[in-house]
């Protein structure tokens, strides 16, 4: 008797020991959700692409270590917009700690699939885009790294392909119709209109290989000297082709993201986004520490970078000012 109840004893502290090490290791490992709206999942590691990089070397600096206490999941909308509703939807059902999503659309999906679940996002403007009311107060679960998509940065652009084309008087916009559009269409067209140069609206039907063949043909047709890729993430998934289709019809271009340049784009004018990704590391590490988002400003991102590509101005015959060249933050030769 006395040995069956040491049994039932032992037996039921046995049990409940798996239990109390659960709720112990819960209580410790965090689990966030990371959305991006093109880039392949196989890419949002520490060994993938740059932004994804640093992000994860600063969570590790920050004390935070994939399968030890912390598990990511990680999310593609690999450029197609139609099913961005449905994964919000899939994410949320799973309650994560935290969701990092990238980009405004996918990010104003979440705001309107949760209000409980912390957000961080890296967008344009996230007052004009919806996500917040204020930068300083951004109140709600969203909080972030917000990117100036005014006139300067876009001035900027169209200045550096002026000095790197000489005669150039038409600039091609590639763009979706949904932002060429919205709040920055009229920026990007202000920019040009104040360097004095054209810019002709190439706009997609949609994200898929025969929409880029088709506006590529109309830039052609258009004379366009030169092209301008709009801030579309849903351009990242269809990057090979869109530098593919530039170098064929003999187009200099710029790129609003530095992978296009590692990829054989001609330049980028973009974000620091080792500065960026550090920022929105410490952003998740002070979230899962407790605080609110919506007490979180917005950080505003001041550091940019000129990235070009010699080989492929070598390609296009562009011989590239020696001042422009000094001035670029890194040259791939």
């Amino acid at each position: 008797m006395r040995r069956r109840e040491f049994i039932t004893l032992l037996g039921g502290g046995t049990a409940a020991w798996p239990v109390i090490a659960r709720a112990q290791q819960s209580a410790k490992i965090k689990r966030i959700a990371l959305v991006d709206p093109s880039i392949k999942v196989g890419d949002m590691t520490v060994g993938g692409a740059l932004g994804y990089r640093a992000f994860f070397e600063e969570l590790s600096h920050l004390g935070y270590v994939e399968g030890r206490n912390l598990v990511v999941e990680r999310y593609s909308g690999e450029g197609r917009i139609e099913h961005y509703p449905e994964l919000v939807r899939d994410i949320v059902s799973t309650h994560p700690d935290l969701v990092f999503a990238n980009g405004p659309k996918l990010t104003l999906l979440f705001k309107m699939a949760t209000r409980t679940i912390p957000i961080v996002t890296l967008s344009v403007d996230p007052i004009a885009t919806g996500l917040v009311p204020s930068i300083a107060r951004p109140g709600g679960n969203i909080t972030g790294v917000a990117i100036d998509a005014g006139f300067s940065i876009y001035g900027k652009r169209i200045g550096l392909l002026i000095e790197a084309v000489p005669k150039l008087s038409n600039i091609g916009y590639l763009s979706s119709q949904r932002l060429w559009e919205g709040f920055m269409g009229p920026a990007v067209r202000e920019a040009a209109s104040q360097a004095g140069i054209t810019l002709t609206g190439e706009l997609l039907g949609g994200f898929n290989e025969q929409e880029y063949q088709r506006v590529f043909s109309s830039m052609e047709r258009d004379g366009v000297d030169a092209l301008m890729t709009s801030d579309d993430a849903e351009h990242l998934a269809f990057m090979t082709t869109i530098v593919d289709l530039a170098a064929k019809s003999r187009l200099p271009a710029i790129y609003p993201y530095r992978q296009y340049v590692d990829a054989g784009g001609l330049m980028t004018y973009t974000l620091d986004y080792v500065d960026v990704s550090h920022r929105l590391a410490s952003l998740v590490d002070q979230i899962l520490k407790g605080a609110n988002p919506g007490d979180i400003p917005f950080y505003q991102e001041t550091k940019f970078q000129l990235v070009i590509n010699l080989k492929t101005a070598k390609a296009l015959g562009l011989e590239l000012p020696a001042t422009m060249i000094d001035r670029a933050d890194e040259v791939i030769e």
